[in-house]
């Protein structure tokens, strides 16, 4: 079966070179140019794609308010932005949305190809990872995770529904408790590289984490200087 792309590109050339060139490649690619255009045709089929491309720069809607349309219909689809933008600030709000990459052009096609083709593996292997957790949850004391519904039982009884890269942190914490975990044993481990940008996302995810579990005295997450993190179980 050949892995189903929705690729959202305004630029007229440059999204006929991608499209064919990842359809040489044995995608299948849907190209859509407009940003409203594009989330109406997810909306008519949220689970059909292995992953969507987005530009940022795109009429109707831009390319961060298409991709948080998205999560809120499908926050288990996969995606990444495509931009000729380089500012920090950008590219932060990207991955805060939940981007698994971020592309600027002009990019070598052949790297989009691996990029594209590591996140789908990587999916794929969380997915089927998860598999015999589908029945019941994952328990830290009183807290519970759901993973095959994204969801996080707190000991207040406070139902908190994740990001799926939120949840697969979760559950390497979970498996991992009241032992040092390297950062870049996480960054590879749930975002499959380790560079300042995804890094400076697992620092928001780490402060995220704090707030769920604040009122849990027997759970903290240490940071560990210069190493990694230590998920805290009493």
């Amino acid at each position: 079966m050949k892995h189903k792309i929705l690729l959202v590109e305004d630029e007229a050339d440059l999204g006929n070179v991608v499209k064919q060139y990842l359809e040489l490649m044995d995608f299948d690619v849907d190209w859509q140019q407009n940003g409203l255009t594009a989330l109406d045709v997810f909306e008519k089929a949220p689970d059909a794609y292995h992953i969507l491309l987005i530009d940022v720069n795109l009429p109707g809607l831009n390319g961060f308010e298409l991709a948080d349309r998205v999560v809120k219909v499908n926050n288990n689809v996969p995606f990444l932005f495509l931009t000729a933008r380089g500012d920090k600030t950008d590219r932060l709000n990207g991955l805060k949305i939940g981007a698994d990459d971020y592309v600027v052009k002009p990019f070598d096609v052949d790297e989009l190809v691996l990029r594209i083709r590591n996140i789908i593996k990587r999916k794929q292997q969380v997915v089927s990872s998860d598999q015999p957790q589908q029945q019941g949850a994952i328990s830290i004391g009183t807290n519970q995770l759901f993973v095959d519904s994204l969801k996080l039982i707190t000991e207040s009884g406070e139902e908190i529904i994740l990001t799926p890269r939120e949840c697969d942190l979760l559950v390497l914490f979970f498996h991992n408790v009241n032992r040092v975990i390297k950062r870049e044993e996480i960054l590879n481990k749930v975002w499959g590289s380790n560079d300042y940008f995804v890094g400076r996302s697992l620092d928001v995810f780490i402060s995220r984490f704090r707030k769920y579990f604040q009122h849990n005295t027997n759970i903290s997450i240490k940071n560990v200087y210069g190493i990694g993190f230590v998920f805290n179980v009493k």
